[in-house]
Order: structure tokens, then C-alpha cells, then sequence
């Protein structure tokens, strides 16, 4: 199933079954209630389904089979705003797990912080040139994204005023389903709830400076509107190897980047099995893949601007679409 969660024109929040043929969401509370004449506290919200776990799905898939589309329940994509699929996740996890975007990042930052310089003749390293640290090679590595700052599908994203270079980067997620610690990446399978497409937005150039700490990014990453997340959630058992998914980012419908999942370092399991060791992870948490080979345009030397609208499509999923304003008083 693809699950979404919504907004009418009432501003009321809503979960719902995507039906993306006929280009409408089923709303399951108000569904249920129809059908059954009460309120199943397991459709108040994202989260509360994911933790009532498979047979509020199977109840879910029951309404959905069940409505005809023409129901008071049933919404047109056009009566909705989408939300991000969970709104507030209970946790941010970003990792890194594509070599070639560490390798080209890492060639590209090089070139931004010789720029900041003056632009001296030091020799400039190529992506090839860039040596990763062991650790990358040992474990996954990760940081902790502002889980307050996500917006949903086609929603603006705001460019912070202190940054000069906006960038996007394209990433697949994925939502926990199942509470667990010290978890073996052999059953890791069974904890992922569903898949769902991140544009993890960067400021590249506010990043740039502050990792020279070092230390992890923060304000070239936290900012409001920061992490967008959508357009809905692919439950797990909808895509069998997420692993070999094509991801696609246009920028006003031109191609920019081109790239593949299959180049993953390392699994959603093995990532779910570090971050539980010692650690229980939480149903309603969020693990980003990081961004794909060329997935950014950091990577390519092309840089977004305000107005832009940047979409990321991944197979089997869909697109996420958002655009980037930079109100006058603010940039």
C-alpha cells in the first residue's frame, strides 16, 4: 500500500490509502467509521498506525479494497495539501552510503573552501584523489537530522538567509516499524514499516565553514523546512529489493542528476543493526540512505536557485516535488 497523510480544505489532518491510478487518497478514519459506526484509535495519525501494527494494515487494506471512489471519504489529489507521510518522526538518522558522492563531495568541497581563499593555484583533487577515512569502510556513519524541521510534497522550502549556496540531495528513507534492540541485520527486514523518498536540503556554504570544527553539520543543515519527506509512504512489503531502485532529480523538468540505490555501501539492515546496538530503536524513526552518486549539485557544480523547483523521483515510489523561495527580507 501507499499511505499518505493529508490535509482537506478544512485544515484537518488526515491518514489515507493513495490510490495514485485514479488520483485519489482514501481517508480511514472517516472510512472506518462509515463502514463500522466508530473510531479505531489505530488511523488518528501516521505513528499510531505504524505502532498498531499489522492489523490495523489489514484493516487499512480492507477499506481501501471496499471503497467504490465516490465516498465523502474518498479525497481527489486536487481537494488535498499532502504532509510529509509522518510529520514530526521520532528521530532523524542521515547516513552516507554512497562512495561516489563522498568521493565527488569531497573533490567539490575542496574547490568551495579554494574559493573562500581567494581561489589560490593550490593543485585541486579529483574525485578519484579524495581518500575516505577507515571508518567509513568499518561502519555506517550517520548524523541526527532536526526532526522538527520536515515538510511534505510541494511544499516551499524556505532558503536560509545566511546561505549563499542552497543545494539539494537526493536520498531514499525509510520508517521503523517495529521497536527492537541489538538487532541482527538478518532480521532487520522485518522492522522497516516503509520506504519513502528525502530531500535532505543543504547549505552548502554554512556547512562548508562549520565542518572545518570539526564536527557534524548543523546550521548547514537545520533550518525550517530543511528536510522535506514524501510523497507518501511505499509499505515494505510493496518493494522487494530496494536495492536497485533508479533515482532521478530535475530542476524546472531538466535532468540533473541520475543515479541508482544499488550502489549502497551499506543495507537499511545493517544500518538498523548498528544504530539498535546498545540503542533501542523507536517505531516511528526515520534512517536516510544519504545521497545517491551525483545526487546533488554540490557534486555537479550547479547550484538551485530561488524559484526553482526541484523534483526527485524514485522508482517503485514516486516524486517528491518542492520549490525554493527566498522571501526578500530574509535573503
Amino acid at each position: 500500500m501507499k499511505l499518505a497523510t493529508f490535509e482537506t480544505r478544512d485544515h484537518v489532518a488526515r491518514i489515507g490509502v493513495v490510490l495514485p491510478a485514479q488520483q485519489r487518497v482514501v481517508g480511514l478514519s472517516d472510512a472506518f467509521l462509515a463502514h463500522h459506526g466508530t473510531v479505531l484509535p489505530a488511523f488518528a495519525d501516521m505513528l499510531a498506525l505504524m505502532r498498531s501494527g499489522p492489523r490495523a494494515l489489514d484493516a487499512a487494506f480492507e477499506l481501501m479494497a471496499r471503497a467504490h471512489g465516490d465516498e465523502p471519504f474518498v479525497y481527489t489529489f486536487d481537494s488535498v495539501r499532502l504532509l510529509a507521510p509522518v510529520p514530526i518522526p521520532e528521530q532523524i538518522r542521515d547516513f552516507s552510503t554512497f562512495d561516489l558522492h563522498m568521493q565527488q563531495a569531497g573533490a567539490a568541497i575542496a574547490r568551495l573552501r579554494a574559493d573562500r581563499r581567494g581561489g589560490d593555484q593550490v593543485a585541486l583533487p579529483e574525485p578519484q584523489d579524495i581518500v575516505l577515512p577507515p571508518v567509513y569502510y568499518e561502519q555506517p556513519i550517520y548524523y541526527k537530522a532536526n526532526r522538527l524541521n520536515v515538510i511534505g510534497h510541494e511544499h516551499d522550502v524556505r532558503w536560509p538567509r545566511r546561505a549563499r549556496l542552497l543545494d539539494y540531495e537526493a536520498e531514499l528513507g525509510v520508517y521503523i516499524g517495529r521497536t527492537g534492540r541489538d538487532i541482527d541485520s538478518r532480521n532487520a527486514r522485518q522492522h522497516i514499516f516503509g520506504f519513502t523518498i528525502f530531500n535532505d536540503f543543504s547549505a552548502r556554504d554554512l556547512q562548508e565553514h562549520e565542518m572545518e570544527g570539526p564536527f557534524g553539520p548543523a546550521k548547514g543543515k537545520d533550518f525550517d523546512t530543511g528536510n522535506a519527506m514524501g510523497p507518501w509512504i511505499v509499505t515494505a512489503d510493496e518493494i522487494e529489493d530496494p536495492y536497485d531502485l533508479t533515482v532521478t532529480v530535475r530542476v524546472n523538468g531538466e535532468q540533473w542528476s541520475h543515479g541508482s540505490t544499488k550502489d549502497m555501501r551499506y543495507s537499511f539492515e545493517r544500518m538498523i543493526e548498528h544504530v539498535s546496538a546498545d540503542e533501542t530503536l523507536h517505531v516511528g524513526e526515520f534512517l536516510g540512505s544519504g545521497t545517491v552518486g551525483s545526487g546533488s549539485g554540490l557534486e555537479l557544480n550547479r547550484w538551485i536557485k530561488d524559484g526553482d523547483m526541484i523534483e526527485i523521483e524514485v522508482e517503485k515510489i514516486g516524486v517528491l516535488r518542492n520549490r525554493v523561495v527566498a522571501h526578500p527580507d530574509e535573503h
